[in-house]
C-alpha cells in the first residue's frame, strides 16, 4: 500500500509538472500539499486562465470560424455531440438544413459537396458521433474523388471515456485517414481555431478534398455543465478521493486552459500548384503543329482561380474541337460549335494531340486504350496519381504537368496569340459526323415503343426542349441518366452535377438540397432513375420544410436495367434487377408536394405537365416530381427495342 501511495504521489507531480509548467521542487511541493489538503482548484485557477463562470462554448469558436471563411450553411441530421455548434452557427447567420433521413446522413454531405462545386468554395457538414459519421463515409469517399473541398464536422464520447465504452464511441479518425487530406481530433478550446483554419487551408489547396475534425463533446458545451457531468466527488475524504478530483479538475481545467485569448480566425493562403513557362511553351509548340487536335476537359477545369468565362475565351482561342465530362458539361452552353458529344472515339482515334485537360484516363477511357498510339499526349492534372493514372500501361505522354488545368489552358491560350491558325477543317469534318449521329438518334427518339411505355430518349427531348436557360440538372442514376446525359444539355458553366468517377447512386437529394440553397431563385432538376430516387425521395421532406423547392424527374421502366443489361443475357436471370412501376409522384404528394404520373394515356401532354412542374417550382409553394413510366431500350449500344 505504501509503495503504490509513492507511485502515485510520483505520477501525480508528473503531471502536475507538465499540466501547470511547475518550475521548482519548492511550487511542486506546494501544489502536492494543496491536492492532499482538497484545495487543488486554487491552484488550477492561477496556473490555468480559466474563466469558471463563463457561459460560453466551444460551438461559438468553430462558428466565429466558418463565418470568417464566408460559409454561408452548415448541412446536417441534428445531435447532442453537435448541438452547440448548431446554435452558435444559426446566431450568427449561418444558416442550418437539416435533412431528414437518420441513415442517409450521407445526404449532407453530399449537400455539402454541392455547395463546394457551385460555391466554388468550401463545404460544410457536421454530424454527430458514432453512427452519424459511419453513414456519412460513401459521401466522402466520394466527396474524394470528384475532389471537392468539404469539411466534415463530427461529434465523439468525452475525451474522459475515450475507449471505455461510452454512447456511440468508436475510432472514427481511423475510418476517415484513408478518405482525407486531413484529420484532426480537438481536445482544448484554444485549439478550435487553429485546428479548423488548417483543415479549411488543406481542403482548398493542391487537389481539393475532404477534411474531417472531431470534437468530443466535452469541447463544445459550456464549462458548467462539463464540470457537472464530469464526476467529481462532493463528499471527498480519503487521499485518493481527493486525488481523483483533483485530476478532474486539472484535465477540466486544461481543456478550457487560455479559451477565450483572442486569436486570429481568417482563412490561411491556399497554394495551387501553377506551370512552368517551359511547360506551357511546349504546350505551345505541339498545338502550332498539330492539325487534328482534340481537348478532353474534365471537372478538374472548373475548380478557381480561373473563371468559367475566362476558360471558356482560351478553348475558343485555342479552337480545338471539345469533348466536356463531368462538371466541366456546360462549360460551353448548349450548341457550341467547338463542342462535340456523339464521336469522341472516331475523333480520338484520329487525332495527331490529344490533350488530358483534367481527363483520366480510368475506365471512362477504356485506361487509356481508346488513345491512339499515333497522337502526341499532353496531360494536366493537379492530382500527380490522376496524372499518371495508367500511364506506360496503355499510354504515354508527350509532355505531363501537374498543375492547374484551367490556368494551363489560358496561358497556352495567350501565348498562342490571335495569330494562331485553328484547325477549322478538322472542327468541320467532326462537326459532320456529330450531326450524323446526331440526326440518327434523332429517328430513334421517334420510335413508338410497343410495349405500352413511353419512348425514353422522346421523353428526354422533351424534357432538354422545356429546359429553362438557369436550371441546374443533378444527374443521379444508371440506365436513364445515361441516355440523358447525350439528349439533356445543360445551359452554361456549373449547371450539371453528377457524383463523378466513384458512380455513386443516391446523390440525387443532397445535390439537389445543395444547388437549391446556392441558387434559391433557379430551377434545380434531378433526373432519377427509379432505383436511385429510392435513396433520398424522403428528402422532399426537407424541401418542404426549407422552403427550397425542386423538381424530380423519375425514368420508372421498374427495374436496375443498367444492371439488368448484362445479367439477364449473360445468365438468363432477372433475380434482384426487377421493380415495381411505383408510384413515386404520391410518395412526393404525400410529403407535401405536387406530383404527377405520365403515361401513355397522357403521353401527348408530356410537355403541358413538364411546364407545369417548373411553374409550381418557380412559385416556390411547393417541389414538383413527374413519374414517367418509360419502356426499355438500348439506346446506348446503338439500337432501340420496339
Amino acid at each position: 500500500m505504501v509503495l503504490f501511495l509513492i507511485i502515485l504521489i510520483v505520477i501525480i507531480g508528473l503531471l502536475l509538472w507538465k499540466w501547470l509548467d511547475i518550475r521548482s521542487t519548492d511550487e511542486l511541493t506546494n501544489a502536492l500539499k494543496l491536492v492532499s489538503s482538497g484545495n487543488g482548484q486554487h491552484v488550477l485557477s492561477n496556473a490555468f486562465q480559466v474563466d469558471e463562470k463563463s457561459k460560453r462554448h466551444g460551438g461559438e469558436l468553430v462558428a466565429s470560424v466558418l463565418k470568417a471563411h464566408d460559409v454561408e450553411e452548415i448541412f446536417v441530421l441534428c445531435g447532442g455531440h453537435i448541438s452547440p455548434i448548431l446554435v452558435a452557427a444559426e446566431k450568427l447567420g449561418i444558416k442550418i438544413v437539416d435533412t431528414r433521413h437518420e441513415v442517409i446522413k450521407v445526404t449532407a454531405v453530399f449537400a455539402a459537396d454541392a455547395v463546394a462545386r457551385l460555391r466554388q468554395s468550401i463545404g460544410v457538414a457536421a454530424v454527430t458521433a458514432g453512427p452519424g459519421l459511419t453513414n456519412t463515409i460513401t459521401a466522402v469517399k466520394n466527396a474524394q474523388m470528384a475532389e471537392s473541398p468539404l469539411l466534415l464536422i463530427g461529434g465523439a464520447a468525452p475525451t474522459l471515456l475515450k475507449g471505455r465504452g461510452a454512447l456511440q464511441d468508436i475510432d472514427q479518425m481511423v475510418l476517415f485517414r484513408p478518405l482525407c487530406k486531413y484529420v484532426a481530433r480537438v481536445e482544448r478550446l484554444r485549439d478550435i481555431v487553429p485546428t479548423l483554419r488548417q483543415a479549411i487551408k488543406a481542403a482548398k489547396s493542391g487537389c481539393p478534398g475532404p477534411v474531417f475534425v472531431e470534437f468530443p463533446v466535452d469541447v463544445l458545451y459550456p464549462y458548467e455543465l462539463v464540470v457537472k457531468e464530469i464526476g467529481f466527488n462532493p463528499n471527498a475524504k480519503g487521499f485518493i478521493q481527493k486525488v481523483l478530483n483533483f485530476y478532474l479538475r486539472c484535465h477540466v481545467s486544461r481543456q478550457f486552459s487560455s479559451a477565450w485569448i483572442q486569436q486570429d480566425i481568417t482563412p490561411l493562403p491556399t497554394s495551387i500548384p501553377m506551370p512552368k513557362s517551359e511547360q506551357i511553351e511546349e504546350i505551345v509548340q505541339l498545338v502550332k503543329s498539330a492539325k487534328r487536335p482534340v481537348l478532353l476537359i474534365g471537372s478538374q477545369a472548373t475548380l478557381p482561380p480561373v473563371k468559367p468565362t475566362d476558360l471558356v475565351r482560351a478553348v475558343e482561342a485555342l479552337g480545338c474541337p471539345v469533348f466536356l465530362g463531368g462538371m466541366a458539361r456546360g462549360l460551353l452552353g448548349k450548341d457550341h460549335p467547338l463542342q462535340m458529344r456523339q464521336v469522341r472515339r472516331d475523333a480520338l482515334k484520329d487525332a495527331d494531340l490529344t490533350i488530358l485537360a483534367g481527363t483520366v484516363c480510368d475506365f471512362r477511357l477504356s485506361y487509356g486504350r481508346t488513345l491512339s498510339k499515333k497522337s502526341k499526349i499532353v496531360a494536366l492534372n493537379r492530382n500527380y496519381s490522376q496524372l499518371t493514372k495508367n500511364e506506360k500501361a496503355f499510354w504515354n505522354s508527350n509532355v505531363s504537368i501537374q498543375a492547374d488545368v484551367a490556368t494551363s489552358l489560358v496561358q497556352v491560350a495567350n501565348a498562342l496569340g490571335s495569330n494562331h491558325s485553328k484547325p477549322s477543317e478538322w472542327v468541320k469534318t467532326l462537326r459532320e459526323k456529330d450531326n450524323e449521329k446526331e440526326a440518327a438518334n434523332a429517328k430513334k427518339m421517334e420510335q413508338k415503343l410497343t410495349n405500352g411505355f413511353l419512348n425514353p430518349l422522346n421523353f428526354l427531348k422533351t424534357l432538354d426542349q422545356s429546359l429553362p436557360d438557369d436550371a441546374i440538372l443533378v444527374a443521379d442514376g444508371g440506365d436513364f441518366v445515361g441516355s440523358a446525359a447525350y439528349i439533356v444539355r445543360p445551359r452554361g458553366p456549373l449547371q450539371w452535377l453528377d457524383p463523378g468517377a466513384f458512380g455513386t447512386l443516391g446523390v440525387g437529394g443532397g445535390f439537389a438540397l445543395g444547388a437549391k440553397t446556392v441558387y434559391p431563385k433557379r430551377p434545380v432538376y434531378i433526373i432519377w432513375g427509379d432505383g436511385s430516387c429510392g435513396y433520398s425521395l424522403m428528402e422532399y421532406d426537407t424541401f418542404a420544410r426549407h422552403k427550397l423547392p425542386v423538381i424530380g424527374i423519375v425514368g420508372n421502366d421498374a427495374c436496375w436495367t443498367q444492371i439488368a443489361r448484362e445479367q439477364v443475357p449473360m445468365f438468363q436471370s432477372s433475380v434482384a434487377v426487377d421493380l415495381a412501376r411505383t408510384r413515386y409522384d404520391n410518395v412526393a404528394k404525400s410529403l407535401g408536394s405536387w406530383g404527377e404520373t405520365i403515361d401513355e394515356q397522357n403521353v401527348d401532354e408530356t410537355r403541358k405537365v413538364l411546364d407545369e412542374a417548373l411553374a409550381v417550382c418557380r412559385s416556390g409553394e411547393q417541389s414538383a416530381l413527374v413519374n414517367v413510366l418509360i419502356g426499355k431500350t438500348d439506346f446506348r449500344e446503338g439500337s432501340i427495342s420496339v
